[in-house]
């Protein structure tokens, strides 16, 4: 349903708009030819999904999803077949990306299809693409604009709406899905094609499909025999046992609490060691859980005494309670795994299957996968987000993260970068220069220009820190600097502008100035009445001294002091506000020890508060 298709009661009220569930993608392929009848248009969508399953049997033999899977069906709304998908992909978000390259695969086969794909969030191709999108482009016309064809992003421009009578509207509608089949059906070179923008909204799937197997990881582990049967007949079962043991309730482990082992799916007897493959998300939810052992398992684990015989048997034993509780849990038993894995047991509690035997489980793959991947070193972090990096050297410790992680991270750096250098922001919000300004919808090329989207942008944290520092009134950190220990000026490409690197003065504009004097003139006011009492120790500029220092030191250290203050130059006095001092102070003492302004302030500037001591001390 769309936005402007919502009638209100007493207008024939058919109900909300539809929201797709969390972390969920849906995809819809059309075919848009209306040469073709409703029986051949089945067909060939019938064609599409059986190459969609060849195609996903191919690259996804030994995958393993986190949540749903890829898939097609054929449906028919108002008329009009199509092959629609849903699927949920919990917290692996590459897997959303999967389906993404998948499809994109597909529209290169089949030049006649065309291709919709969104999420929770909308348009999320466009929103990966934020950084060059074109300013017309916003979320409230953006809804049925991007389509996938012959594996490039397209986009639907803005047409020069009419009222009826001719005249043009300002103010461009959203696009409804018809509106969209009809522009599709039409001249297709209207549409418009960016490769910036293309490579922008693409670029979390450049790896694959090399990037489908680094997505997986095998662990050996010890666990029953039974559940090793389990895997060795569907290794994607794990991950519905994965995702009961991470929001697993009080409820699902009401019988891992009970001592004895009565009434449990797979008991801690007859263990082995296996290999089990794991998303690696997956196996970091397990992992990292903090899980007190089950008395079922307490002494088997506690046995143990080799570190790595017992870390194999803990990860076996979260994995096991995981088969547990899915099994048990009365909200999970018509789900499709459950039922599988009940069907599984049943045979082998008849007789008619047979748990594998040692020699067979020798012939099962035994190579573990590195886990290094889990460590994150803070050194590293720190080095990757300042674009740092380990100068192309790789650590004995394998770095921060895989090589993916790392270049996110600096991509994620680098728009923050170009965010806090933008500009052109304004009461809007941010702008960005290369955006078209083609608000009134006149002229829409086929293509944006990619000139100009590297500009030399980057943060300079020094002079953050030395102007927080004086708009806040508190001492620099070295002596003023000289005319000769500026930094050079640099040239602007963008704008054509001399702009100073640190502390350049900038011509101020007319209005600046009058700005300027109704500011000292409202301070003069305010000081003339006592309401700005900025030294609450007149007679002591040039040293920040609290009352309680006179009756610390003696007279001849304050002379010594004193004397000392006469020989300093003007440009080395402290002259620090102490209103604001005591303010900061304050500020920071009211976080009760956790994150707040104060705090977050003085550590971008490099300065950590000691922990506030008791008042009474």
């Amino acid at each position: 349903m769309e936005k402007r298709d919502l009638k209100w009661f007493g207008e024939g009220f058919d109900g909300f708009p539809k929201k797709l569930p969390e972390d969920c993608v849906q995809y819809t392929v059309r075919i848009l030819d209306s040469k073709l009848s409703d029986t051949e248009l089945r067909q060939r969508l019938r064609h599409v999904r059986s190459a969609a399953h060849t195609l996903t049997k191919k690259l996804l033999n030994s995958f393993i999803w986190q949540r749903d899977s890829f898939g097609l069906e054929l449906f028919q709304e108002d008329g009009q077949s199509f092959l629609r998908g849903t699927t949920i992909y919990g917290d692996s978000v590459e897997d959303e990306w999967l389906i993404v390259y998948l499809l994109r695969e597909l529209s290169k086969t089949f030049p006649e299809i065309w291709i919709r794909i969104v999420d929770t969030d909308g348009e999320f191709l466009l929103i990966e693409a934020a950084n060059v999108l074109p300013r017309w482009l916003n979320p409230e016309i953006a809804d049925n604009r991007v389509w996938l064809n012959r594996g490039q992003l397209l986009i639907i421009p803005l047409s020069q709406p009419t009222d009826g009578s001719g005249r043009e509207n300002a103010v461009p509608d959203a696009l409804t899905l018809q509106d969209a089949c009809k522009c599709i059906q039409g001249d297709r070179s209207r549409f418009l094609h960016s490769p910036l923008l293309e490579a922008e909204a693409f670029y979390r799937i450049r790896d694959y499909p090399n990037q489908i197997s680094k997505s997986l990881h095998s662990a050996c582990l010890t666990i029953p025999r039974r559940l090793a049967y389990v895997l060795g007949e569907k290794a994607a079962y794990i991950s519905p046992a994965i995702e009961a043991f991470y929001l697993r309730d009080p409820i699902a482990m009401r019988l891992l609490r009970l001592p004895s082992t009565e009434g449990l799916v797979f008991p801690p007897t007859d263990l082995v060691n296996v290999l089990v493959k794991f998303t690696k998300v997956g196996y970091a939810q397990l992992k990292s859980q903090q899980f007190t052992i089950p008395p079922a398992w307490a002494e088997i684990i506690a046995a143990l005494h080799d570190k790595a015989s017992r870390a194999r048997a803990v990860m076996g034993m979260k994995l096991t309670c995981g088969f547990e509780m899915l099994l048990s849990d009365p909200q999970n038993q018509d789900k499709r795994p459950v039922r599988e894995i009940k069907m599984l047991l049943e045979d082998i509690d008849r007789g008619g299957e047979q748990l594998p035997k040692d020699s067979e489980l020798a012939d099962w793959p035994q190579q573990e996968d590195d886990d290094s991947w889990l460590d994150i070193d803070f050194q590293d972090f720190e080095r990757e987000l300042g674009g740092k990096g380990t100068g192309g050297k790789p650590k004995s410790g394998g770095g921060f993260g895989d090589k993916t992680a790392q270049e996110n991270l600096q991509k994620i750096v680098s728009r923050f970068e170009d965010f806090l250098n933008d500009d052109m922001a304004g009461c809007d919000g941010a702008e960005y220069p290369d955006d078209m300004d083609n608000d009134d919808g006149e002229d829409f090329p086929s293509s944006l220009s990619s000139e100009g989207e590297d500009k030399g942008v980057s943060f300079d944290e020094a002079q953050f820190a030395s102007t927080m520092r004086e708009m806040m009134g508190m001492p620099p950190e070295t002596e003023a600097r000289t005319e000769s220990d500026h930094a050079p000026r640099v040239k602007d490409d963008t704008k054509g502008l001399e702009v100073d690197q640190i502390t350049g003065v900038v011509a101020e504009s007319d209005e600046e100035r009058e700005t300027q004097k109704l500011t000292e003139a409202m301070e003069a006011e305010l000081k003339a009445a006592g309401a700005l009492q900025l030294d609450p120790y007149p007679g002591r500029s040039g040293n920040w001294e609290s009352p309680q220092l006179d009756s610390v030191v003696g007279d001849s250290v304050a002379g010594e002091v004193s004397h000392e203050d006469e020989r300093t130059s003007e440009d080395n006095k402290l002259d620090v506000d102490y209103n604001l001092a005591k303010n900061l102070l304050e500020s920071f003492k009211s976080q009760a020890g956790v994150a707040g302004p104060s705090g977050n302030l003085m550590g971008l500037m490099g300065m950590y508060f000691p922990r506030d001591e008791d008042d009474q001390k």
